[in-house]
């Protein structure tokens, strides 16, 4: 399944990352939906702002807070000032250019969800354009590198800064006897040193399972075809990394018949982190674990489309869970809710998805294998088990909770949201700490 973030991030045309700072930054504003962004040099004595695009307002503390901050700085509401919805994103230095701070904000407060999702897409954006301008690098060195080709010193010194600038190695392999030929990038992404003989058996023995099968099924069907193939492999370095690598390789015929075989390997580990973890900010609860409401919302209109059946949807409420958040505080009620996704994992382990859906709202989608019995015992365990005490701070809390079933008797997934709501308020109703089913009129 795709996120919300992958769906919507090509929407930006490569010609616009080619555009001036400014420009870009408000293309970024427009598709972002936000008044305002700014981008600033980190330097030691504060920060200096190089571009921005909108309504710009002072919010020296935010900035403060991001720049000293480990992961990017999601604020949905600052609950006062000028700035109500902020998120700072540290970038990275390169070469000779400092750190820099990328500052997204509006007068409007966002909610939870959606300032995530603003978040995680303006990292995909981020990740898109760092890709871009690193291909374009490596581009501009290698006809610097073509013009003075008759410098070999020039041309190795010059090839190999482009090559670690963009983390990018070189690699041939003669298809008569094996034999490699790598450049001092893919010796370093192996983390193998520099000269050493490699052989193809060394070098295999690097790839993780899957990824060593992914590359001999496209490496053989590029040979065959005498054509070129890319794919993303994942490998263990000698020194016991795990990282990820874009692997592209183009086949030489001499008469029909493949030659050799050369390409690229290049390190996208930090790439790959903050696609995961853009990807998880746009599809899970980043306090229990469990599938959002998107994801959710997804997973339900697959099954408008065709793509996936369902078998039954169980609603399920905290009951008095605000009267926990009132008496005990908001962080005891956090606790709460993490030990409710817990009981409710340990519950329905079958389930197609568990996922929260609100505060203190959670649903469970059972497969179309489901029986009605099935259903019916899933909801009975999710009652019993929410009953047992939670420990936290030396106090013993007891929880229950309401469950609404709808087993699929066909329509579309708002229906069948509906009849498990309808189910879920009979159960409420009923006097709550129990299950009830909806039954058609």
């Amino acid at each position: 399944m795709r996120s919300i973030t992958a769906a919507i991030a090509p929407s930006i045309p490569i010609a616009d990352m080619r555009q001036g700072p400014g420009a870009r930054l408000q293309r970024l504003c427009d598709l972002l939906g936000i008044a305002g962004a700014r981008l600033s040099s980190i330097a030691t004595d504060g920060l200096v702002v190089t571009a921005a695009a909108g309504a710009q307002t002072p919010m020296a503390a935010l900035e403060a807070r991001a720049v000293a901050a480990a992961q990017p700085l999601v604020i949905a509401d600052t609950a006062q000032g000028p700035v109500r919805f902020y998120v700072g994103i540290v970038l990275p230095g390169e070469a000779d250019h400092p750190k820099q701070l990328l500052s997204l904000f509006d007068p409007r407060p966002r909610s939870a969800m959606m300032a995530t999702t603003i978040a995680a897409l303006a990292g995909e954006v981020l990740a898109q354009a760092a890709i871009e301008r690193q291909r374009r690098q490596l581009e501009a060195q290698v006809r610097i590198i073509n013009d003075y080709a008759a410098l070999e010193v020039q041309r190795r010194t010059l090839f190999d800064r482009a090559s670690a600038t963009a983390r990018i190695g070189i690699w041939q392999c003669n298809l008569s006897d094996n034999s490699l030929i790598w450049t001092n990038g893919v010796y370093d992404l192996f983390e193998i040193p520099r000269d050493t003989a490699v052989t193809r058996e060394l070098t295999l023995a690097c790839y993780t399972d899957e990824s060593r099968r992914q590359m001999e099924a496209a490496r053989a069907e590029a040979i065959a075809r005498c054509s070129d193939f890319s794919l993303d492999c994942e490998i263990v370095t000698t020194s016991g990394k795990r990282r990820w690598m874009r692997l592209t390789g183009a086949v030489e015929s001499r008469d029909g018949v493949a030659h050799r075989i050369f390409g690229m390997k290049q390190d996208i580990t930090e790439e790959k982190l903050m696609a995961d973890r853009t990807r998880y900010l746009a599809e899970f609860d980043v306090m229990t674990g469990l599938a959002n409401r998107t994801q959710f919302q997804a997973r339900l209109a697959q099954r408008d489309s065709g793509d996936r059946e369902v078998g039954a949807l169980l609603l399920m409420d905290l009951d008095g869970f605000k009267q926990v958040n009132d008496t005990y505080g908001h962080a005891i009620g956090d606790v709460c809710l993490k030990e409710a996704a817990r009981r409710l994992v340990d519950g329905c382990g079958s389930a197609d998805l568990v996922a929260r859906i609100g505060g203190d709202e959670f649903a469970v989608l059972l497969g179309p294998g489901a029986t009605l019995a099935d259903m019916e015992a899933s909801a009975a365990g999710i009652v019993g088990s929410m009953r047992g005490p939670v420990f936290v701070t030396g106090q013993t809390l007891r929880l229950s909770a309401s469950v609404g079933m709808a087993p699929y008797r066909g329509g579309s997934s708002e229906d069948l949201f509906r009849q498990a709501d309808i189910a879920l308020y009979a159960a409420k109703a009923a006097g709550r700490n129990t299950s009830s089913t909806f039954k058609p009129a």
